[in-house]
């Protein structure tokens, strides 16, 4: 098991939803942001939606809207309800996440493995 686990991914038909979960290992304690990325095949990662220790989310234009990013900082998990789904938004999700080592004061940037989100027309 790695340090970031995403979870969630599916075939949905269009305008239907899917909530993605990424859970960040409990050793990790200080997580200051937590990401959401997609990539489709041949193109690079694009950023989804992202939410800081303080609460403060940004999201693409193309899911403001339809798409929610939330966490729960007891769980170390990072939540994306996606609605209205589209074709367009196929793609390999991925979770990112920003720990701060308090010791050294680095923050160190990690991925999940993604999961595959697929919807249908």
């Amino acid at each position: 098991q790695g340090l970031v686990e995403e979870s969630g991914g599916g075939l949905v038909q269009a305008g239907g939803s899917l909530r993605l979960s990424c859970a960040a290992s409990e050793s990790i304690s200080s997580i200051t942001a937590m990401r959401w990325y997609r990539q489709t095949p041949g193109n690079q990662r694009e950023l989804v939606a992202g939410i800081t220790s303080g609460g403060s989310t940004n999201y693409a234009d193309s899911v403001k809207g339809r798409f929610t990013i939330s966490r729960d900082i007891a769980k170390n998990t990072v939540y994306l309800q996606m609605n209205s789904l589209k074709p367009e938004d196929t793609a390999v999700y991925y979770c990112n996440i920003d720990v701060l080592y308090r010791a050294t004061g680095v923050i160190r940037n990690y991925w999940g493995r993604g999961t595959q989100v697929t919807v249908s027309s």
